[in-house]
């Protein structure tokens, strides 16, 4: 039978938040990037041995807008009042891309409450050598072949046709990316000052062909990291769950959680 997931929904500081849940078992919190597009149907994996829990960010997908959580910080600061109503005290925290970014900046803040840290191809950290392109100022039809190393991936994703309510919701994730980084655009440029405190088991996951966030971040990131490994995936973009096939169960390799 195939799992599916379940909606919970909850109120955080007058924003409703819609919480995706399946599976049973270790809690496994993913915090997904700036497109939801692409679903989650990759992280089902980890449903078999595992909780997973999805939460859509304020401004994306079926969370509500608001105001008042716009910055990287507050999105932060929302997903610790978020946690503490889900009453998650020690849970994996994984993030993708500015999920990514998210979950680095909540466990240098809250790292008692990670038993481990997945960052997948995140956003972040700011390392001026490398060049990183802008993904709001990409041309549309240039968007699958910075998303993944096979463009054909990403296309499928992406209506064949015109799509309004499509293009509406993108609008909106891009105008939540857009205010998140209003502040830092290329990321924390002080991020990589905190990162010490993340103590607990790291796993930078990471594909050798991502054109958005280059590869050669993923050793500036270990190198900020007092506990972190690297895992490049071959012949694969920006989209590693997507793209990769292997990518899910390499995740739950790393992490090594017992059956419950």
């Amino acid at each position: 039978m195939t799992m599916k997931f379940q909606k919970e929904h909850y109120k955080v500081n007058g924003t409703p938040v819609v919480v995706l849940t399946v599976g049973q078992g270790a809690e496994i919190v993913f915090l997904h990037g700036a497109g939801t597009f692409p679903g989650f149907a990759a992280t089902l994996p980890w449903a078999n041995t595992n909780k997973v829990i999805i939460p859509y960010h304020a401004n994306f997908g079926l969370s509500g807008s608001s105001k008042v959580v716009q910055s990287i910080d507050d999105h932060v600061l929302h997903y610790m009042d978020l946690f503490d109503q889900m009453q998650l005290e020690r849970f994996n925290l994984a993030g993708f891309s500015m999920g990514g970014w998210i979950a680095a900046e909540f466990a240098i803040r809250q790292p008692q409450r990670l038993k481990s840290l997945t960052l997948i191809a995140p956003a972040g950290l700011v390392i001026e050598e490398i060049e990183q392109p802008n993904l709001l100022e990409l041309p549309p039809e240039e968007l699958p072949a910075y998303l993944t190393h096979d463009p054909t991936v990403a296309a499928s994703f992406l209506p064949a046709t015109p799509d309004p309510d499509f293009e509406a919701q993108l609008g909106r994730e891009m105008q939540g990316l857009a205010a998140a980084l209003s502040e830092s655009p290329k990321g924390n440029p002080r991020l990589k000052n905190w990162l010490y405190r993340a103590k607990m088991p790291t796993h930078l996951v990471w594909g050798e062909n991502d054109r958005l966030l280059p590869i050669a971040l993923a050793d500036h990131w270990q190198k900020h990291l007092p506990n972190a490994d690297v895992h490049r995936l071959s012949r694969t973009g920006h989209l590693v769950l997507e793209e990769n096939p292997m990518a899910a169960q390499l995740v739950l390799d790393l992490l090594q959680i017992p059956p419950s």
